[in-house]
């Protein structure tokens, strides 16, 4: 029988998170993560394969997380109107809340992915089509009851929202200012037209 693991692989996806998150894929060593982590190179490679094996699994439990819980969270507490609301009101709160400014570890991978890394470029995308079928359907439903101006084209509004939440994400790494984050949030409450009922 071999040798049990001598440590955590949570443990140590979490400090790989912390690293890749920070760091960025592309300045983060695998001697960076062996000794972050407290373990050998080759204990890493046989638990979690190389460094872009081990950065793919970090990044799909960072979303699964953070993203897909949150829009399934907010989905199922909110009307589609509010749901949009209180989605970007989130994202600007957790945006100003991170005291060491690394933004969104999706929106970091989008801006290193290049054309080398289809796979990466493609996983990327996939995450972004997933929020901006997130806004459509809500947008969709909003107009269907009312609570959303139906003369505004949903597909339009949606990308829109899309290019709202990256900026935000964006900014937030490089200029943290409630009154700057805060204020996207509002000018993009009007586009939905229609007054809540709430």
């Amino acid at each position: 029988m071999g040798r049990h693991k001598q440590f955590s692989e949570d443990d140590v996806l979490d400090i790989a998170e912390g690293l890749f998150w920070a760091k960025g894929y592309g300045a983060t060593s695998t001697r960076d993560l062996s000794r972050e982590a407290g373990i050998t190179a080759t204990s890493m490679y046989h638990a979690f394969g190389d460094k872009r094996t081990m950065f793919l699994t970090v990044l799909n439990r960072y979303l699964a997380r953070t993203l897909h819980e949150r829009i399934t969270r907010i989905e199922a507490r909110h009307p589609p109107r509010e749901a949009i609301v209180a989605f970007l009101k989130e994202m600007a709160r957790v945006s100003l809340g991170d005291a060491e400014h690394r933004g969104c570890m999706l929106v970091n991978s989008a801006i290193e992915a290049t054309a080398e890394d289809a796979d990466l470029q493609e996983l990327v995308a996939e995450e972004m089509r997933l929020i901006e079928t997130f806004f459509l359907r809500c947008l969709q439903a909003g107009q269907a009851s009312g609570a959303i101006d139906r003369t505004k084209e949903p597909k339009d509004l949606a990308r829109a929202f899309l290019a709202i939440l990256m900026g935000m994400r964006v900014l937030a790494r490089v200029r943290p200012e409630k009154g700057l984050i805060e204020g996207l949030v509002g000018p993009a409450i009007t586009m939905l037209g229609t007054t809540s009922p709430n």
